[in-house]
């Protein structure tokens, strides 16, 4: 049984190129186009085996979106990974202390994102 990813971004694109890389790896790929977006279909689809966030996003940004997450027992022990083209160190402890499992800057290597992936959601 594939895993299920979620991913959040507002650039079409980048939703795109993550959601190529992940479903080549055999997962079942679902997107949103920022916090607000996820947070709704995560409320009607299927469970969510990890989340792959962006950080700046119109509507609700990706830390904001983490502590929405967390707050929700289904996702207390979920993988979220952040993947922006921050690299900040205030931001990245911003993203832990929110409860972002890892940090992946953009532009992103697909190989380095699906072992980052692999370290975090046991297969």
């Amino acid at each position: 049984m594939s895993k299920t990813v979620l991913i959040v971004d507002d650039s079409p694109t980048m939703r795109q190129i993550v959601a190529f890389t992940l479903t080549n790896a055999g997962f079942t790929v679902i997107e949103a186009e920022h916090g607000k977006d996820a947070v709704s279909k995560i409320a009607k689809g299927p469970k969510m085996d990890i989340v792959v966030t962006d950080l700046n996003m119109p509507e609700m940004d990706g830390i904001t979106l983490i502590k929405e997450l967390r707050r929700l027992s289904a996702f207390k022990f979920t993988p979220i990974l952040m993947l922006t083209t921050e690299s900040a160190v205030e931001k990245k402890q911003a993203g832990k202390e929110a409860g972002a499992t890892g940090w992946i800057v953009k532009p992103f290597n697909p190989e380095v994102l699906l072992k980052t992936i692999a370290k975090v959601l046991p297969m």
